[in-house]
């Protein structure tokens, strides 16, 4: 297995590049910003990589906006996030695909060496390793999430007269607006509400009023 690390503490790299090394893993890289992470994975084509989340220059998401981009572009690479906390917007990105050879690890929370190794493992052989608080706080999240809250005051307006069972031609009567001002409306409902343009109109227009009534 070859691995690259991405850490900008560069005593917590080495600690983790020494710890694998012990175990019978080729760390190929370690380097300390998202940038250099991409541009190494670009170059070695590692089995795995292993990445902080809040990496220079401002310390926020890099290392998870890397993670993303590194699943997009080489889905082939294992990948270990490594992260303080749980940032739930991205990690909720990271994991709303295919979720094979995934893990997402709290560091305060690998307390035992072995088992680190073995999530590594695990990960690289296609097994997704979630710590338990990180499937808590997702999952919080997704109970607390408006599937309205994307729509705009006048768009709520409209998918409430959608529900009533009203025509485009009705709901522009009701708001005093034009006929082309609803229909871009119900266009924008749709997107925001990720309604496939192909279920069709109808179809579409049922499931906004399934999702507003559900909410």
């Amino acid at each position: 297995m070859r691995a690259v690390i991405a850490d900008d503490s560069v005593l917590l790299r080495e600690g983790i590049s020494r710890l694998l090394a012990e175990a019978g893993i080729e760390v190929v890289a370690g380097v300390g910003d998202a940038t250099a992470l991409v541009a190494a994975i670009e170059r070695l084509a590692p089995d795995l990589a292993v990445v902080d989340v809040r990496m220079p220059p401002e310390h926020r998401d890099e290392g998870l906006r890397a993670a993303i981009e590194i699943r997009r572009r080489w889905p082939q690479v294992a990948l270990v996030v490594l992260s303080q906390f749980v940032e739930e917007r991205y990690a909720g990105e990271l994991l709303a695909g295919e979720t094979r050879s995934i893990g997402y690890l709290l560091k305060d929370r690998v307390a035992d060496v072995a088992e680190f190794v073995d999530a590594l493992e695990r990960v690289t052989r296609g097994d997704t390793v979630l710590d338990p608080e990180v499937v808590r706080q997702l999952l919080a999240r997704t109970r607390q999430v408006d599937p309205l809250g994307r729509l705009s005051p006048r768009e709520r307006e409209v998918l409430a007269l959608m529900a009533e069972g009203r025509s485009n031609a009705s709901i522009a009567e009701a708001l005093v607006v034009s006929l082309g001002a609803v229909e871009k409306h119900v266009a924008n409902i749709f997107l925001k509400l990720d309604l496939p343009a192909d279920d069709g109109q109808m179809h579409r227009r049922v499931m906004a009023v399934v999702r507003y009534l559900s909410s």
